[in-house]
């Protein structure tokens, strides 16, 4: 059994935090959209979190999603008021299962998964919004799209304008903003960079698209969601800070 009460304490204090980060940067608390990651854990820490306050719950991989949502629906109803953000890496062989379960997708990175999206989505009869993936510190190890030096590079910030079009273009995959990471273990300062970096890049693509929405910015999670909100991101990603290691029970 998870406990609600549990779980209610880790978010107020997440809240608490976020609140805090937004006031130093001049910014209302409700600008920021807190996403639960779930992944690894059962459908009845959903329920419990969800008795908890939490509507907002991500996963990393579209079969768990796909598994685990239909859980959760059979516990709550189908109109629960829960929004299931996709916020991992999609391999072209899943994005039925993400068409099919997603409600945000927090990880688009290339033009190949935008197709086959597109493609499942109008089967579905069902739209997604995604956030475009970008990797700003050159990390092998991180997906997205390179946007290393795009201050100077005109190709680069070329790549993503284009990307950018032809989501809205599409109809099924409206573009909402962007989401990109910080390095894992590096000192707050590198942290806080990479997130500068990325709202200047928002900036810069609201500059190039002004008829569209502002860009949101999906960045920061359990070690680094207070320097990312500072920093300008409207969703943040905590699993940890809000239940734990994954080991132990709530």
């Amino acid at each position: 059994m998870f406990d609600p009460q549990r779980i209610r304490e880790r978010a107020d204090e997440v809240r608490g935090r976020i609140a805090a980060a937004a006031a130093r940067a001049g910014r209302s608390p409700d600008e920021i959209t807190l996403v639960a990651v779930s992944k690894t854990w059962p459908a009845e820490l959903v329920v419990a979190a969800y008795g908890a306050g939490l509507r907002h719950f991500g996963e990393n991989r579209p079969e768990e999603l796909a598994a685990k949502r239909p859980l959760v629906e059979a516990a709550l109803g189908p109109n629960s008021g829960i929004t299931w953000h996709l916020i991992g890496t999609l391999q072209s062989r899943k994005t039925e299962l993400a068409a099919a379960s997603a409600d945000v997708f927090h990880a688009l990175d290339r033009e190949k998964i935008a197709r086959r999206l597109a493609a499942d989505l109008r089967a579905a009869g069902r739209v997604l919004p995604v956030f475009v993936e970008v990797n700003l510190s050159g990390e092998a190890s991180k997906s997205g799209l390179m946007m290393t030096h795009w201050e100077e590079d005109a190709t680069q910030r070329a790549a993503l304008r284009t990307l950018m079009i032809a989501l809205q273009a599409s109809a099924v995959l409206p573009p909402v903003g962007l989401m990109t990471m910080a390095p894992w273990d590096a000192p707050p300062d590198d942290i806080r960079a990479v997130f500068r970096r990325g709202r200047l890049l928002a900036e810069w693509l609201a500059g190039e698209r002004p008829d569209a929405p502002r860009p949101a910015l999906s960045m920061g999670m359990t070690d680094d969601y207070e320097i990312a909100i500072e920093e300008g991101a409207t969703h943040v990603r905590v699993g940890r800070a809000l239940f734990g290691e994954r080991e132990a029970k709530l």
